[in-house]
């Protein structure tokens, strides 16, 4: 790695986005920690003072192409490069199918697939020019197998898998590497800061009429125990950092044993997976 190799990482105020931002940085990257919300960066710019790390935070919202631009002319402008860049910013949304509407789906497109299609076409003309890069996506173990009530996350995830394998394809021929980085559960916020769909019905009464009341229930209530006993976003960042490194980066890898463990059980049908 070259010492002034530059980083970008959206999403980076909190989870797998700030503890790779952080790693990056701690090994010698000058890395752009950006996020939505500036009001957001008080803690990991604490840290990169107290350490005197090569950390800068950047406003950039991957929904507006204004705002994408803006943050990659910026990053340019001051540093004339950018080897590396890591499409973490996204969103859970939950919900069964029926009780979501076609614009919640949007949304969440908007965001994990279209937010990453964004900053790639932004990024690919400069790292055409330097003959080198590398962009990692950040998908899921939900970009490889589907997940009740995630179906608006698992298609978005699942999109990113088949747009990172098909542009590798592309983009090899100027020096670019492109790697899926799948993640099982982790322990972030998401357990607190998911959504639901307006007319998802949460709660398994009488005073309801959702057939997925109850299954929708359970199915929440689940969430946060297995996130609260999910990898440290740290371990995903180590990866990150490891593929960021290699001249040869796989396309794929699948992090925390739960993921890897879940793949091997691919073969059985889907709901007995889902009990295990």
């Amino acid at each position: 790695m070259k010492a002034q190799s530059v980083a970008v990482v959206t999403g980076s105020s909190s989870g797998i986005g700030f503890e790779t931002s952080l790693l990056l940085a701690r090994n010698g990257y000058h890395t752009y920690a950006s996020m939505r919300n500036l009001e957001k960066s008080k803690t990991i710019t604490e840290i990169a003072n107290r350490e005197k790390l090569p950390l800068q935070v950047v406003q950039l919202d991957v929904d507006d192409d204004k705002s994408v631009k803006d943050a990659v002319y910026k990053i340019e402008s001051e540093q004339g490069r950018i080897d590396v860049i890591v499409n973490n910013a996204g969103y859970l949304l939950i919900g069964p199918l029926e009780e979501l509407s076609i614009k919640e789906f949007k949304e969440q497109f908007e965001t994990n697939f279209f937010g990453a299609i964004r900053v790639i076409k932004e990024v690919l003309p400069m790292m055409r020019r330097q003959r080198a890069g590398t962009i990692v996506n950040i998908s899921s173990l939900a970009g490889r197998i589907g997940l009740p009530l995630n179906s608006p996350y698992v298609s978005s995830k699942f999109a990113l898998e088949g747009l990172s394998e098909s542009i590798a394809y592309e983009i090899e021929q100027f020096g670019i590497k492109v790697v899926l980085i799948e993640p099982g559960y982790i322990k972030t916020n998401v357990a607190s800061s998911f959504k639901t769909g307006k007319n998802v019905v949460v709660t398994a009464d009488n005073k309801n009429n959702s057939p997925y009341a109850e299954f929708t229930q359970n199915r929440i209530s689940a969430l946060g125990p297995r996130v609260e006993a999910g990898l440290d976003p740290i371990e995903v960042a180590k990866v990150i950092l490891k593929a960021a490194t290699s001249e040869n980066p796989d396309l794929r890898y699948l992090v925390g044993n739960g993921a890897i463990k879940l793949m091997d059980m691919r073969k059985i049908p889907p709901m007995r997976i889902l009990e295990n």
